[in-house]
């Protein structure tokens, strides 16, 4: 299938590594071009590197350090897509997972820098896409499935991705009949560096993962590239009926609908 992104314009932050990184590749292998992110400067120009290596890519890949956080981050995005290419036609919208813990030990300070990243961030450079993307802009938020059911040990996550898949959900309705899409990912155990480190906080790892697994109709974790592929069609024109959707990515790990 042709998911029709060639020469389409796309932000991706959180794109180093991980999740975000994956998106990047998938949508780079496509002949998308890319203005990605992340918080470190040598860690995204090198990810500019390996993906303008892409066949196919053609050094359509610019990189720049920005962090979600700041207030001027999603203007600058939308401003260096812009300015590269003359038009804009979507964005994932991915920042690492907050820093791990209960509801009764974490930090406020922790709680309220979370959602300035993950919550706030994540609003401004939807609302900059949304007024500077063409007609048929796609919007995906990088969520968790902590959406549907809380994860042990992540309480900051559990509290803020929720409210940011019904933001996603409102602004479907509210840019949707402007002929512009939002939709959410709900990744599961997909096996990224931030998983890892999960894993290890119980001491054996191993033991964990395969504990994991069971828990997981496939009996594995998924890979970054599995999680790539979903997200490089939901925000192709060959999903153009899709909007307002939370989507799962996670091996039939969820118990709800």
């Amino acid at each position: 299938m042709d998911l029709g992104l060639r020469d389409r314009t796309y932000i991706v932050t959180g794109a180093s590594a991980g999740l975000g990184f994956a998106t990047a590749k998938a949508l780079a292998a496509e002949g998308a071009r890319l203005v990605i992110s992340s918080r470190n400067e040598e860690s995204i120009a090198r990810a500019a590197a390996e993906l303008n290596a892409l066949p196919g890519a053609g050094g359509s890949v610019v990189g720049i350090p920005v962090d979600n956080a700041d207030p001027d981050s999603a203007e600058r995005l939308a401003a260096t897509a812009i300015a590269k290419w003359g038009e804009l036609h979507g964005a994932l919208i991915s920042v690492g997972g907050p820093r791990a813990g209960t509801a009764l030990d974490t930090d406020e300070e922790d709680w309220r820098s979370a959602f300035d990243s993950v919550f706030l961030g994540g609003l401004r450079i939807a609302r900059a896409v949304a007024r500077a993307g063409a007609e048929d802009t796609s919007i995906a938020f990088v969520l968790s499935s902590s959406v549907k059911s809380p994860i042990a040990g992540l309480a900051i996550s559990n509290g803020l991705r929720p409210g940011l898949a019904m933001v996603a959900k409102t602004l479907a309705d509210e840019l949707g009949p402007n002929g512009m899409r939002v939709n959410g990912l709900m990744p599961g155990r997909i096996a990224t560096d931030r998983l890892k480190e999960l894993d290890a906080r119980g001491g054996d790892p191993d033991a964990s993962r395969r504990a994991a697994e069971k828990t997981i109709p496939l009996r594995r974790y998924g890979t970054p590239d599995e999680f790539g592929r979903v997200a490089a069609f939901v925000l192709s024109p060959a999903a153009s009926y899709l909007t307002g959707a939370i989507i799962p990515i996670d091996g039939g790990a969820l118990r709800t609908f």
